[in-house]
């Protein structure tokens, strides 16, 4: 993870005086002692293996992520954050093949007393009662009423609805964040209205269902608390077979649901991805299924090009960091570009 990419956000206002310093602020030389969230804690041979493993892992804030080793005792620390989550930290930061990574001198499990979550969890900057407001009104404004009847199955469900309002939308890439399911559905839903006015021939009430159903297998994909992890069904099933399947159970209970509409709507779960390659088993086949994956995409990516250039203003860089899965650099909007900035995107 390179300098540039550590940061998954513009760090925050200077941390209280218990957590230490944020991820988004380490730098090479830094020697520090604070609180962070242990992802990912794994034991890793040494390559002589008469020195045994060290302990791999990241260590995340609400402001970024960073790399980290701890060479001596790994065993025994092993044992107490195998599971992950707060840990406090004695370290420095070093560059080690052009990427930063912190090394651990010391590490323990940290105290409930010692921490705030919101220190360690991002959360949506659009307010939930707002959006949550919003979402219902699309709900009721279903006038299909086989189509309203399975949307109301699940939006209905107050414990059902609690979890989407809190959840994140993904682990990483977009809308990865406390209420970023929520703030997902918001947007869509926003960006489908002047589609909708534009083509009358989509039909109204199937796009909206699809958008508020298509990605709600994700509240079985995901877990989420100190940090964000796939669930066992999410490794080896995933969000778009899982809601698929939610969906299809809740046509069955609904009485007369006709076939052709039921095929529709689950057509859209199935392909809201796009491509095989992206997950989906099916391509968009139909004027709403079209409309539902452009959207999708189209929020998911201005919300994931959002985040990086924010990152970038906030560093003071004009582009961001070369990033691998979109193929290029971004201009941040800060100031002039370099030769080389031009040449990296």
């Amino acid at each position: 993870m390179t300098e540039g990419t550590r940061s998954l956000a513009a760090a925050p206002e200077t941390p209280p005086p218990c957590k230490g310093p944020w991820v988004a602020d380490l730098a090479a030389g830094a020697e520090f002692v604070g609180f962070y969230v242990a992802r990912n804690p794994r034991l890793v041979d040494f390559r002589d293996p008469a020195r045994g493993k060290y302990l791999r892992m990241q260590l995340l804030d609400r402001t970024g992520v960073i790399d980290a080793r701890l060479w001596d005792g790994a065993d025994e620390v092993f044992d107490q954050v195998k599971e992950g989550g707060p840990v406090k930290v004695a370290g420095a930061v070093e560059t080690f093949r052009e990427e930063l990574q912190v090394n651990v001198r010391r590490l323990r499990v940290a105290l409930p007393e010692e921490l705030d979550i919101a220190d360690f969890v991002r959360v949506t900057g659009r307010d939930p009662a707002a959006m949550w407001e919003t979402v219902t009104q699309a709900v009721g404004g279903i006038e299909d009423a086989h189509l309203a009847a399975v949307v109301r199955h699940f939006y209905a469900d107050s414990e059902w609805a609690s979890q989407l309002i809190e959840a994140p939308a993904a682990r990483r890439i977009h809308h990865a964040y406390r209420s970023g399911f929520l703030e997902h559905v918001y947007e869509l839903i926003i960006l489908a209205r002047p589609l909708i006015e534009l083509y009358p021939e989509i039909n109204r009430d199937l796009l909206h269902a699809g958008i508020l159903l298509h990605d709600i297998g994700k509240l079985e994909e995901l877990s989420w608390g100190w940090d964000t992890d796939l669930t066992l069904e999410g490794h080896l099933v995933g969000h778009i077979v899982l809601g698929a399947r939610k969906v299809a159970r809740a046509i069955d209970v609904i009485d007369g649901f006709p076939k052709e509409r039921a095929a529709e709507l689950l057509h859209m779960v199935v392909s809201h991805h796009g491509r095989l390659e992206w997950g989906s088993p099916r391509r968009p086949k139909s004027i709403e299924a079209v409309a539902l994956h452009y959207l999708d995409n189209l929020d998911a990516q201005v919300n994931r090009i959002k985040l990086l250039t924010e990152t970038a203003r906030t560093n003071g860089d004009p582009w961001t960091p070369y990033d691998r899965l979109l193929g290029r650099s971004l201009y941040s909007g800060n100031g002039a570009c370099s030769e080389d900035d031009g040449a990296a995107g």
